[in-house]
């Protein structure tokens, strides 16, 4: 084993600003120093040492004035002395000194105090020297049976380490333990020895838990989830062991402990497909997300749910536990119900779609007029959504959630009712049954809407659907009273003089008797003239949105009038009333128009809105066939085929989905080993114990299509030269928020290197957490140093440095290696997600940092390129593949990514395929990116530059 690979157990962390004191002032320290100075002085050695620091000549003064000292504090600081201390010679034989250690460990491990016996008892489990374990051995058999709890548990784990990796010492370990879990009352005790049982001797293990199998739900919650892990290694290793522990595993569900609940309902599922099992499980999950305050202990246990719904046999039991999933919904956390309500959306089916509407109605009306938290708003957009599925996939549910949601066209948050007009949209056009119902509530609703997009959205419903004379008549009315005394220009202007209406200016009241200053009696007129010049939130709506300069709401309302007086002339067969509605439609955009021109408004009207209202004016005054096709017809034809390819494509992502989930394992399949698989084909069979260890210990395989091996290997980068004295290359491992560095270093000459030690710098927002320590090669010898590097946020970062030693006998100063650079990929940060649109363009519209890349590439097909900009990125693509279907020659289409930091990415990519410049040109245009961050723009952009040219195989 090299000096690097010594595993170090302590970690201190050191303030590294002070000068190091010399060896001659800390030996004096420890030789006469009260004990305040020997525990300062004997600090400043340990640190020292961590930090390379040999220093030979304090141990024997160690030895000498502090080992006999009996204050805590010093027995404390000796422990970890001891195990960072070199305790052999450099040919390998023990020191002669430690035999003095020795004997005063064997004095601590009968020492009175517990605490001294458990603290050396632990120092013991990280000792690698057999000759001084061996005559301790003795004394730690004698700890077993310490009153002390403390000092009982230390010794089982002493004994456990100790014939871990000296079995001769103590060959009758597994035995010694069995007899001592038999009488053990304490259960951290308990739990230690049965741990040992089940690593050293699972049959002792096993033996054990069957005598105690009915007395397992009495047992303490850390004994309990060592037993669940030892019931899913055997049933996983011996498959027939199966009917003897599953009834265990059931008890352990009632567990009083969350924790092992969690571990039971896991280990469960994966010992027993049967649909009472998978049932207890999942029940088991709904509790504990119910009863568990910590929201990230949530999300985790609805993730497990979601993993039980992938499989199709268990998709069916979960279905009828709908309703106990949605009482999560209590949880005020967003990311929570969002997934509880996707995961309610997935499970729903024609005999619980009833009760799941009726419980998302209650949702919705708590929602209310409710702004107690922040996220309320969202919260009812998500509700929204979900029973806008619901009623796209149960038509016949539609009839109930309407009236429920049309209150919310009149609600403030425009997110909500926008949700709300697409989902009344689509239910309008597709339920020819629920027409008359929409109608009515939306005119109901119509006088109430605050936000213009949607006043909008709410006229061209009206104007699209009304098909009755009364429905018509009704609209004309809500416009009417929308817009408030026409024409709009002069009552403005007489509002502005002060000439306002009697009724607006004369309120009537009784005459009030006032005293005057001089006691007399004053009266008052009945008629006061007070002008209360109406505030501007008293206007009707249409006429504020009017005066605010928002003109495109006119360009609708235009075009609505025209379909309502086009549909109401071939309802109505009487001339009169024909001309006097025409009429009345024209002289509104007239009057609007009017308004547009003049400077009442804060913004005049556009062009283009003046046009389009010019355009309807028109076409009432002429009323012609062709025109009542394209305005009555063709309008409804474009919102039916925009609707049919949105089913089309959900259809298309349904059908995927259950494709995807319904793979069966084929018996000439091949057996898949942990070691040999990569991350995407791991299933419920491999070991769920080993992969969570895999993930705590941050070496979760990534993804990848190859070998993963295969992988590892195309991570090496080279830092040095083949014919440099020292090679090295280093394999770079990126987990969440660390990157670890395994640096291989090989001596190529034929000196002995000392002090090879590797210097890093880094540069972006990369932190070095420690310095790796120095270390002695051998001529030809090679060593592995690791070092930690913390990442804080998403942008490209540069890791540079260089190998610095001594070469022995040479009386030159160091000599040093210049390393090359190794790049941070960002990609490793980034992982495909996906928003609406609507959130896009938001984010789009607040984002500060933009990027501009211009596409210079060898490419020559559009979706070629696009393709192969999502692969080199890692973002995904929101337009649907049918928008980017087809060829034009042109194609623009949003890309989304979020990293592991929560930062959002996104891109639009604009591009041309140059005609004139023939068959082979190749792709031009720009990709436009932006960003919270600069770094993330920036990193992004510099990417896609580098990967923009295809590269022949």
């Amino acid at each position: 084993m090299t000096a690097a690979e010594n595993v170090c157990y302590t970690l201190i962390n050191v303030p590294m600003d002070s000068e190091p004191p010399s060896e001659i002032s800390l030996k004096n320290d420890l030789e006469k120093g009260d004990v305040k100075l020997k525990t300062e002085a004997l600090k400043k050695v340990i640190i020292m040492i961590l930090n390379g620091e040999k220093l030979p000549g304090l141990l024997m003064t160690i030895i000498r004035f502090v080992l006999p000292l009996q204050d805590h504090t010093i027995k404390k600081l000796l422990l970890v002395f001891w195990e960072i201390v070199p305790k052999t010679t450099p040919d390998g034989r023990l020191l002669q000194e430690m035999i003095l250690v020795c004997d005063a460990y064997r004095k601590d491990l009968q020492h009175p105090n517990e605490f001294i016996r458990g603290s050396t008892l632990r120092f013991l489990c990280k000792l690698k020297e057999a000759e001084l374990l061996e005559p301790l051995m003795p004394a730690i058999r004698a700890c077993l049976e310490h009153r002390h709890s403390y000092v009982r548990r230390n010794a089982v784990l002493a004994i456990y380490t100790i014939y871990r990796n000296f079995e001769h010492l103590i060959p009758d370990a597994p035995e010694l333990i069995h007899d001592f879990l038999v009488n053990e009352k304490d259960a951290s005790c308990k739990r230690n020895a049965f741990m040992m049982l089940i690593h050293a001797d699972q049959d002792r293990a096993l033996d054990y838990l069957s005598t105690c199998i009915d007395q397992v739900q009495t047992f303490g919650d850390i004994l309990q989830l060592v037993i669940v892990e030892l019931i899913y290694k055997v049933c996983h290793a011996n498959p027939s062991e199966r009917a003897r522990f599953i009834r265990c595993i059931y008890n352990l569900l009632q567990s009083s402990s969350p924790a092992v609940k969690y571990e039971a309902a896991g280990t469960l599922v994966t010992l027993s497909s049967a649909p009472t099992a998978i049932k207890a499980a999942a029940q088991c999950y709904i509790d504990l997300i119910i009863k568990e305050s910590d929201n990230n202990v949530k999300l985790i246990v609805l993730d497990r749910l979601i993993e039980l719904k992938e499989h199709p046999s268990h998709e069916r039991v979960l279905q009828d536990l709908v309703m106990d999933i949605l009482r999560v919904l209590s949880t005020p956390d967003l990311e929570v119900r969002k997934k509880t309500l996707q995961l309610a959306l997935d499970l729903v089916s024609s005999r619980n779609v009833e009760e799941l509407v009726i419980v998302l109605k209650k949702e919705v009306i708590k929602t209310n007029n409710v702004t107690e938290h922040e996220d309320t708003d969202k919260y009812r957009q998500l509700l929204v959504r979900t029973l806008h599925s619901c009623s796209v996939r149960f038509p016949d549910m539609a009839a109930n959630v309407i009236p429920v949601l049309m209150e919310f066209l009149s609600d403030n948050n425009e997110a909500a009712a926008a949700d709300v007009l697409e989902f009344v949209r689509e239910a309008i056009q597709r339920f020819d049954n629920l027409r008359p119902l929409i109608v009515e509530k939306m005119l109901e609703v119509f006088h109430a809407i605050k936000s213009v997009k949607i006043y909008r959205g709410a006229l061209w419903i009206l104007g699209e659907y009304c098909s009755t004379k009364e429905d018509i008549q009704s609209v004309m009315t809500e416009v009417r009273r929308s817009l408030g005394e026409i024409p709009i220009v002069e009552s403005e202007i007489k509002k502005e003089t002060g000439e306002l209406k009697p009724e607006e200016e004369v309120s009537v009241g009784p005459a009030q008797k006032l005293v005057t200053e001089m006691g007399t009696y004053a009266t008052q007129s009945a008629l006061s003239s007070s002008r209360p010049a109406k505030k501007e939130e008293d206007r009707p709506p249409l006429r504020g949105f009017l005066l605010d300069g928002d003109f495109f709401v006119a360009a609708s309302l235009a075009t609505t009038l025209t379909k309502i007086a086009l549909r109401y002339v071939s309802l109505v067969q009487e001339k009169k009333k024909q001309n006097s509605f025409i009429a009345e439609a024209m002289l509104l955009m007239a009057t609007i128009l009017h308004l547009g021109k003049s400077s009442l408004p804060k913004k005049p009207i556009t062009d283009d809105d003046v046009d389009r209202i010019s355009l309807c004016l028109k076409v009432l005054s002429e009323c012609s066939p062709l025109m009542n096709d394209i305005f009555n017809k063709e309008c409804r034809q474009s919102l039916s085929h925009m609707l049919s390819a949105k089913l089309e494509e959900e259809k298309l992502s349904q059908k995927k989905e259950s494709e995807k989930r319904n793979v069966t394992v084929q018996p000439d399949d091949p057996i898949s080993f942990m070691q040999l698989t990569a991350k995407n084909e791991m299933s419920s069979k491999e070991d769920q114990f080993q992969l969570s260890l895999l993930a705590a210990m941050g070496n979760t395989q990534r993804k990848e299509a190859a070998d993963p091996l295969a992988s590892k290997l195309n991570k090496v980068t080279q830092l040095t030269g083949f014919s440099d004295p020292v090679y090295a290359e280093a394999y770079v491992h990126v987990n969440q928020y660390d990157i670890v560095l395994d640096v291989l270093v090989v001596n190529q000459t034929s000196d002995t290197l000392q002090n090879c030690t590797l210097e890093l710098a880094t540069l972006g927002d990369l932190k070095l957490v420690e310095k790796p320590s120095p270390l002695t090669l051998a001529p030809h010898d090679f060593a592995n140093i690791k070092a930690n590097v913390k990442v804080a946020s998403t942008e490209n970062g540069i890791i540079f440095g260089n190998v610095v030693y001594d070469v022995s006998g040479a009386a030159s100063d160091r000599n040093c290696v210049v390393l090359s650079d190794i790049h941070i990929d960002i990609m490793d940060y980034i992982q495909p997600a996906s928003c609406t649109d609507a959130e896009f363009r938001q984010m789009w519209a607040e984002f500060e940092w933009e990027n501009k890349v211009t596409v210079n590439t060898n490419i020559i097909d559009l979706n070629e390129y696009l393709q192969h900009i999502l692969k080199s990125t890692n973002m995904k693509c929101l337009t649907p593949e049918k928008a980017l279907s087809g060829y034009c020659g042109f194609m623009a289409a949003n890309l989304y990514a979020r990293s592991i930091f929560g930062e959002d990415a996104l891109a639009n990519v604009s591009i041309e395929k140059p005609i004139h410049l023939g068959p082979e040109a190749p792709v031009t245009g720009h990709i436009r990116i932006r960003a919270k961050s600069q770094g993330m723009a920036l990193s992004l952009g510099d990417k896609i530059n580098l990967s923009q040219k295809k590269t022949s195989l």
